[in-house]
C-alpha cells in the first residue's frame, strides 16, 4: 500500500501510474480535490495550453486557446472519476511513524499502514505572511477570488509580481480605489510582458496609486500604515489583498522528518532520479520539490515525477 499525501494534479497522476502497475494506494487530501487550483482566482486563465496539463492519457479540451480554472477543475474531476481513484478529502495527515515497508500514517480521522509514502502537497497551500500588527483582521486576504466584492472600496494590494498586478488591474477595472505597496523600486521585471505596460500606465496616469520601496507597517480597521522612503503614510483602507506569495507546507515536512537544503530555496532533500527523500521509502513529487523556488517546477514539467516514483516503487517491492 502506498499513501499519497495531496490530491493535486501530481498526486492524481502518481495514483494513476501506480494503478497501472497494479500497486494499491490511497490518496489523502486536507481540502477539496485539486485544492490549490480551487483557490486560484475565479476568472483565472492558465499560461499553458490544455495539453500541457493532461494526466493519465485523458485529453483536456478547452473552449479557448488556454484553459480556465473552471475547465481545469472539471477536467481533474473527470480524470479522478475515470480511473476511480481512492481519495479521502478533507482529511489532514499529522504524522508518519515507522520505516520503509512498515509506515503508520496518522491523520485527524484515522490510521493507515503503508509500505511507501508520497508527499505531493504543492506550495500554494501556505501563504507568506507579512508578520505585522493587524494581519489577522478579517479584511486581510492572502487568497484572491474575484474583483466584485471590492467595487467602490479602498483596496491595498501588497506585492508587484504577476498575482499582485493582476489583482490590482482587475479591482481597478471593477471600480475599486486601488493602492499598491511594493517592496522594490519598480514593478517586477518577471511580470507578463503583455500586462506590464498596462499596470505601469495605470500608475503613470494616477489611476492606481503605488508606493515603491515601501513596507506595510500596520493594518488597522479603517486605515493602513505604510513605511515609505518619504516617511510614514496613513491611508484609508477597507481591504488588504496580500499577494505576497506562498510556500510549501514546511510544518508537515518537519513532522514527516524530511530534511531541507540549507540554501535560500529550502528544498526537500531528494534524489533526482527516484524523488526519494532522506527518509527511505518516502518520496516528494511535483512543485513541492522546488521549495521556495516557485519558478522552476509546474504541473507541466513535474508530471514526469509520477512515472519516476511509480517505477522506483515497483522495483523496490519486487
Amino acid at each position: 500500500m502506498v499513501i499519497i499525501i495531496g490530491a493535486g494534479p501530481i498526486g492524481l497522476v502518481t495514483g494513476i501510474q501506480l494503478q497501472k502497475k497494479g500497486i494499491p494506494f490511497q490518496i489523502i487530501e486536507r481540502g477539496c480535490l485539486v485544492n490549490s487550483l480551487y483557490h486560484y482566482p475565479t476568472n483565472m486563465t492558465f499560461f499553458s495550453t490544455s495539453d500541457k496539463l493532461e494526466i493519465g492519457d485523458i485529453p483536456f479540451i478547452s473552449h479557448g486557446f488556454k484553459p480556465t480554472r473552471r475547465e481545469a477543475l472539471e477536467y481533474y474531476r473527470r480524470a479522478a472519476e475515470h480511473y476511480k481513484l481512492p481519495i479521502n478529502l478533507y482529511e489532514s495527515v499529522k504524522s508518519v511513524e515507522g520505516e520503509d515497508g512498515n509506515f503508520t500514517v496518522k491523520t485527524d480521522k484515522a490510521k493507515y499502514k503503508a509500505d511507501k509514502v508520497v508527499v505531493a502537497t504543492g506550495f500554494y497551500g501556505s501563504a507568506n505572511k507579512m508578520n505585522i500588527p493587524g494581519e489577522d483582521l478579517p479584511k486581510v486576504k492572502h487568497y484572491y477570488d474575484e474583483p466584485h466584492p471590492y467595487a467602490w472600496q479602498n483596496i491595498l494590494v501588497v506585492g508587484a509580481g504577476n498575482s499582485g498586478v493582476d489583482v490590482a488591474l482587475e479591482c481597478y477595472r471593477s471600480g475599486a480605489n486601488v493602492t499598491m505597496a511594493v517592496r522594490y523600486g519598480e514593478i517586477k521585471p518577471s511580470v507578463k510582458y503583455w500586462v506590464k505596460p498596462d499596470i505601469e500606465n495605470r500608475i503613470k496616469f494616477g489611476e492606481i496609486d503605488a508606493y515603491f520601496n515601501t513596507e506595510v507597517k500596520e493594518i488597522l480597521p479603517h486605515v493602513v500604515v505604510l513605511e515609505t522612503p518619504d516617511g510614514e503614510k496613513i491611508i484609508p483602507n477597507d481591504f488588504v489583498l496580500a499577494m505576497t506569495g506562498y510556500h510549501p507546507n514546511y510544518k508537515l515536512m518537519d513532522a514527516l522528518g524530511i530534511e531541507l537544503t540549507d540554501d535560500e530555496n529550502c528544498m526537500p532533500v531528494h534524489k533526482e532520479d527516484s524523488l526519494e527523500t532522506n527518509r527511505k521509502g518516502m518520496y516528494v513529487a511535483g512543485v513541492v520539490c522546488g521549495g521556495l523556488d516557485t519558478s522552476r517546477l509546474f504541473i507541466e514539467n513535474s508530471r514526469v515525477h509520477a512515472d519516476q516514483i511509480a517505477e522506483h516503487i515497483a522495483k523496490s517491492i519486487k
